[in-house]
């Protein structure tokens, strides 16, 4: 006869497989534009669009990276762009037009373009020491030798 025990075991492994073959989370890993707002322009007529919302002056550079907070890599370097947080959508401005925008806000476009040390090196770092670790692992490990002593 089978054990009552033995029901139960195979029950809970067949409940912890299926959910294990359910659970196939995937994790992104790519190309993405990422847009960062970095002035915020005053609400005026000058800067409202048709819809009432206002505009804000932010950076947009493409980056490859995993997960969304791994960025490893710059694909395309940061360049100035007129954005409506509401709806997520960007204009691109001609070099003359911005010139003028960030001169009328007493603006550097030097200091507007630049990206934060996380995204430009921070992650490569965090890459390099994950692979370390896994290196470090791998390789093998010799106990010292020890020698007996008589007392």
């Amino acid at each position: 006869m089978i054990c009552s025990k033995q029901i139960v075991l195979v029950l809970l492994i067949v409940l912890a497989t299926s959910s294990l073959a359910l659970a196939k989370g995937r994790i992104p890993i790519g190309e993405r534009s990422v847009l960062n707002t970095v002035h915020d322009l005053p609400n005026i007529n000058d800067f409202k669009l048709d819809s009432g919302n206002y505009l804000d002056l932010a950076t947009l550079h493409k980056e490859f990276n995993i997960a969304y907070i791994l960025p490893l890599y710059i694909t395309q370097e940061p360049k100035l762009v007129i954005y409506d947080e509401e709806t997520d959508r960007y204009f691109d401005l001609p070099e003359s037009e911005l010139k003028v925008l960030l001169r009328s806000q007493k603006l550097n476009q030097k200091d507007l373009i630049g990206l934060p040390f996380y995204t430009r090196y921070g992650a490569k770092l965090i890459v390099i020491l994950f692979l370390a670790f896994i290196i470090w692992g791998i390789l093998p490990y010799q106990k010292p030798k020890v020698i007996p002593k008589t007392v």
